[in-house]
């Protein structure tokens, strides 16, 4: 029954480890199980008792009768409170193995290089956590209540009858081994099927996420359709791993129960042999019967948990897999102290993948207070460049450095205390505005909450907020410009020493746009810029323009500069704008 693969026996053993925090409760629920096993078994002896103490019509011992029935209740009464207990125990190991198994997922999520998020989808990832982990417990559950106390109850079983009679015992023995070999044959095909079903809702998961998250764009597109037939896809698939999974899992215990019904009829057959032979009372057939009723059942209930320990297995190595899925490189040994501001890039070279480099070779000096704007075509690595000052990705050869020192040496917090980033992207957590804003700095006083705001030009939008700074925020709360400048007001509040500017004004309108490339001009006076921007209209004033192509740096200088040497930035500069100038 117990045929597991070397990846189960793996992942067996990292549940145990799991476990063995909650030994104390293990060792009580196994006393529990041990103790109701024998108390259970104890009871019929009790009753082949009594029935042997009806002899015949008119000579029947009541007293005897009398007492081993209260001696029953007795039993029963005790056995029914043990199985309480051993159920709260073992709810309190699943739901805490559970919890530290989804606790230590989410911790290394936290860890996880960009990269693996890149290449895994957000659904997959959330369907483990959530899905796989419910599943997993359900399983654990199962096998804490059923398990322990089946195989304590074999065994004391066949002690019991060992006790009874040898000769009948051997015939359950010699006959138990075909209920064994069948579950084992089913188990054996399960754990794939389920494995396979497990990472299609995993699949499915991520389509709907992502349908849902970009509803828009579906409707704007016409994209309904397409994205009904992607889902019939994935769910017809679903739905096929799924019956395959399920049928060979359900004709586990039916299997099981008719091999065990045949030990039952003989041991029926030859126990009524042994009574006609003397070797056996009425009373002591009555206990083998009721031994292997109790003897067969476990392997039923064991063969039925069988189908949930296969998937819960399945899904117990799809969450093992993202906890030990490599993490980021580690931190360096130093704290980094405010920074000046100068960032240097030394001869780096960085490929996301290996087949496809993308910088070659860049080196750039970025001396404190100056504003330095990246532009070029997409896909050039303006971004990137971007991800390598702030660490999100390393370097594949040459170094960054910070203040002269390689930020690999830094630890990541210390680095990127230093820089205060806005993306296009905006991102507000679900909480109230005071909250997003204190995000980076929650010893932030009020006072200096609101004149950030106030910089920003969005602390009138707030104030008419209905709870104002205290109002929580909803997904239709805001419009897209709002949340951008609510991101901005969040940078703004920590004053990093260097400012990392994504195309962070591309939802907000000229007017607006005007007014914050004002307060950024007053607010960051003194402290690094680095801004990419599509709009060349908004980094004329940049003290320094980087233009990139393929990884290198094709040209820099100032705007005046660059228009003047006529090359690729005068080209892009000229293409935005010679309609406006027609």
């Amino acid at each position: 029954m117990r045929h597991f693969s070397p990846k189960r026996n793996t992942t067996l053993r990292k549940i145990f480890q799991y476990i063995r925090a909650h030994r104390v409760y293990l060792v009580l629920s196994i006393l529990f199980a041990a103790i109701t096993a024998v108390l259970t078994l104890y009871v019929p002896i009790l009753f082949g008792d009594a029935i042997d103490g009806i002899i015949r019509k008119g000579q029947v011992d009541f007293p005897l009768i009398g007492s081993l029935l209260l001696e029953i209740g007795i039993l029963c009464g005790v056995t029914a409170l043990l199985q309480w207990l051993m159920n709260v125990i073992n709810n309190r190991i699943t739901y805490h193995v559970v919890r530290d198994i989804r606790r230590d997922a989410f911790n290394k999520i936290q860890k996880l290089p960009l990269s693996y998020l890149d290449s895994h989808s957000s659904g997959d990832i959330v369907s483990r956590v959530i899905a796989d982990a419910d599943t997993f417990a359900d399983g654990l559950l199962m096998g804490f209540s059923q398990l322990f106390t089946g195989v304590v109850t074999i065994i004391a079983t066949l002690i019991f009858m060992l006790t009874l009679h040898v000769g009948i015992t051997l015939l359950v023995v010699v006959l138990t081994p075909l209920s064994l070999f069948m579950a084992r044959f089913i188990a054996r095909r399960t754990y794939h099927l389920f494995r396979k079903q497990s990472e299609t809702r995993g699949r499915q998961t991520a389509l709907i996420d992502e349908m849902i998250g970009n509803q828009k764009v579906v409707k704007a597109f016409g994209y309904e359709q397409e994205a009904v037939d992607r889902f019939d896809v994935i769910n017809e698939e679903l739905q096929d791993c799924s019956i395959k999974a399920v049928f060979y899992s359900s004709i586990t215990n039916p299997s099981t129960r008719f091999i065990n019904s045949v030990i039952y009829a003989a041991v029926a057959l030859a126990g009524a042999f042994a009574v006609l032979t003397g070797g056996l009372t009425v009373g002591g057939l009555t206990c083998l019967l009721s031994y292997a009723n109790q003897y067969t059942k476990p392997f039923n209930d064991i063969s039925s948990v069988i189908t949930e320990l296969q998937n819960s297995l399945a899904c117990a190595s799809r969450l093992f897999e993202l906890i030990e899925a490599p993490s980021q490189a580690p931190d360096g040994p130093m704290e980094m102290p405010t920074a000046k501001g100068e960032v240097t890039l030394e001869h780096v070279h960085f490929r996301y993948t290996p087949q496809r480099p993308l910088i070659d070779d860049l080196h750039l000096t970025v001396k404190p207070g100056m504003k330095v704007a990246i532009v070029g075509p997409t896909g050039c690595g303006k971004t990137t460049v971007i991800n390598l000052l702030m660490r999100f990705y390393d370097v594949n050869e040459g170094a960054v450095l910070l203040d002269g020192v390689d930020i690999r040496q830094m630890t990541r917090h210390s680095l990127r205390r230093n820089y205060g980033m806005v993306l296009q992207e905006t991102w507000l957590k679900n909480g109230t505005v005071r909250e997003n804003l204190k995000m980076g700095r929650d010893d932030a006083t009020d006072e200096e909450m609101i004149a950030a705001a106030k910089a920003t030009h969005s602390h009138e939008f707030i104030r008419r907020l209905p709870q104002g700074y205290d109002t929580v925020l909803q997904e239709d709360s805001l419009s897209q410009g709002q949340k951008q400048l609510l991101c901005i007001t969040r940078v703004m509040l920590c004053r990093p020493p260097v400012l990392i500017l994504d195309e962070a004004t591309s939802s907000i309108d000229t007017r607006t746009e005007v007014l914050i490339q004002e307060a950024f001009a007053r607010l960051m006076e003194g402290r690094t810029s680095f801004i990419v921007a599509h709009r060349l209209s908004t980094i004329r004033n940049a003290d320094c323009i980087l233009v990139m192509k393929d990884g290198h740096i094709l040209e820099q200088g100032t705007h005046e500069d660059l228009l003047a040497r006529g090359g690729f930035y005068a080209e892009l500069y000229n293409s935005q704008f010679a309609g406006k100038e027609t």
